[in-house]
């Protein structure tokens, strides 16, 4: 599966954790869900639409999963665009999808850690390149945001970490080909993030 470094202009804006709402859609707010995961799948309004395809539902599982407790990260932030015209010239198919899911260490201090946070950027492109290598239809994009964690101790300047934003691209001729490739997406992310958080589970040290 293919994953670059994606360049983002809003990578420049220092975010904070936890957030209250969206600068872009006041009506959007933050929900802590390793408190409250049944609230995964009423207040992720971006997918409603297209809950009908099992891309949906991967989707779902993979944000309860993250929240959950086999996981050493968690989720604060997630968006989906929908189906629109293609306008990527890389791909001749007529429909593409894009969205977003915010990545971050649950142990807070991780995330002060530049290190850290590069040692994870590295690990999931490294492990998203070897898997699903055949797959030509489904893109990950890796970019790493500044963000100010309010819940950590000390003045202002000493809150400032990071956390991964894994933007991701799907394309298909048709709608359902599009929502597949889109699972399929969703699948090989769900795999690295779980080879992932297990071999962080077993050998903290490994991500020094």
């Amino acid at each position: 599966m293919k994953v670059y470094e994606h360049k983002n202009p809003a990578s420049l804006r220092i975010r904070s954790h936890p957030w209250i709402d969206s600068a872009s859609d006041p009506t959007h707010r933050y929900y802590d869900f390793r408190a409250r995961p049944d609230l995964i799948r009423s207040s992720l309004e971006d997918m409603q639409e297209w809950r009908a395809y099992p891309s949906t539902e991967t989707f779902y599982r993979l944000i309860e999963w993250l929240n959950g407790s086999d996981s050493v990260f968690e989720s604060n932030d997630c968006a989906f665009d929908g189906a629109t015209a293609n306008t990527n010239p890389q791909f001749s198919e007529r429909l593409q999808c894009s969205g977003r899911l915010m990545i971050l260490y649950r142990e807070l201090a991780l995330n002060l850690s530049t290190s850290q946070t590069r040692w994870l950027t590295n690990a999931i492109a490294h492990a998203l390149n070897r898997t699903d290598p055949e797959f030509e239809y489904g893109v990950i994009g890796a970019t790493v945001m500044p963000v100010r964690f309010t819940m950590a101790p000390g003045p202002p300047e000493r809150q400032i970490g990071q956390q991964l934003m894994l933007s991701f691209w799907a394309w298909g001729d048709n709608e359902r080909d599009l929502m597949t490739n889109l699972d399929r997406t969703f699948r090989n992310m769900t795999i690295v993030l779980q080879e992932l958080s297990e071999k962080i589970r077993r050998s903290p040290q490994s991500s020094t």
